[in-house]
């Protein structure tokens, strides 16, 4: 299983996009909605012979030896592993001492960096596809980056704020200026249930307007069918909202979500969410659930956000 999934390059200059599928090796749909892209963008110029590309889109997996046994991680949350701590650690480590995501972490930006020797840009953009375990929406995450929740916006879905604040080391935290010469931005967009057949189509979506939105491609150029497919599922739901609480776990917490929650659901203050070793878990906070946690795997119980501008219904 390789790490770069396709490439495609324009006849002129432009952004970079990176593209992840597959961070956690349970969650596929990126994985083939990216591996859909680059056949699409391969067959465009013969049937749309006046398509042009600026710049380059790359698509990477993730977390390959986790996407090899189909679970989130082998050792520890990939998505939690993006700090220069981490990458200074792994330097200085001897290979036998490395687990495997700190080798998957030192491949990606390894090739980033060659990346980016081979195609120097003036701006990198980063968007990274997951999924959920529980049903019940799709959203975005931006950074405090204007141009990330500007991209945010224009994927048509729910832009969720202050998510940086509650998590620590995902790419949304590695991939900026503090960490790379051009101008870099990153999204993060959840499609969906991890199962869904859809998630995977919504994902195409995201990139295709994602690549719309850096100005790679024409808005002429783009299927109108690419904005209603995440229309359609953001109705009624936040347009923006801004995070509230993150319920941390570890393994010996025994985490075990209620049933039935589902993304955006709403909930009130003390309202019972979960179990652990300790007992009930309740709100303490009116506001939406979102990502409850129902795998074992996981780091996040869940999280509550609140509301701060609706989509129509």
């Amino acid at each position: 299983m390789e790490r770069i999934i396709g490439s495609y390059e324009g006849n002129e200059k432009g952004p970079l996009l990176i593209v992840f599928g597959g961070m956690h090796g349970n969650e596929m749909a990126g994985v083939m909605a990216l591996e859909e892209m680059f056949r699409m963008l391969d067959n465009e110029p013969i049937i749309n012979p006046g398509f042009k590309y600026n710049g380059k889109i790359i698509g990477m997996r993730g977390n390959i030896a986790a996407l090899k046994e189909g679970k989130r991680f082998i050792n520890k949350d990939l998505n939690r592993q993006f700090t220069q701590e981490n990458l200074a650690r792994i330097r200085q480590s001897k290979e036998e001492d490395l687990d495997s995501e700190d080798k998957e972490l030192r491949a990606i930006v390894k090739t980033i960096n060659q990346i980016l020797e081979e195609y120097p840009t003036e701006k990198l953009v980063i968007l990274d596809l997951h999924t959920t375990t529980a049903f019940g929406g799709i959203f975005t995450i931006a950074t405090d980056n204007p141009e990330s929740q500007r991209i945010a916006v224009e994927l048509h879905a729910p832009v969720i704020l202050g998510m940086l604040g509650g998590i620590k080391g995902t790419t949304l935290h590695f991939f900026n200026n503090d960490n790379f010469a051009p101008e870099t931005v990153a999204v993060t967009f959840e499609s969906g249930q991890h199962y869904e057949e859809l998630s995977t189509k919504r994902a195409i979506a995201a990139i295709t307007n994602c690549m719309r939105s850096i100005g790679s491609v024409k808005a002429e150029d783009v299927e109108n069918k690419h904005d209603s497919i995440l229309i359609e599922f953001s109705k009624g739901l936040p347009k923006i909202a801004n995070l509230l609480y993150c319920h941390s776990i570890i393994p010996e917490d025994e985490f075990k979500m209620a049933p039935g929650y589902k993304n955006f659901q709403k909930i009130k203050a003390n309202e019972l969410l979960a179990y652990d070793v300790k007992g009930e878990i309740r709100s303490q906070n009116d506001g939406r659930i979102l990502m409850p946690l129902y795998q074992k795997q996981g780091e996040d119980g869940f999280f509550i956000i609140e509301t701060i501008e609706e989509y129509p219904e």
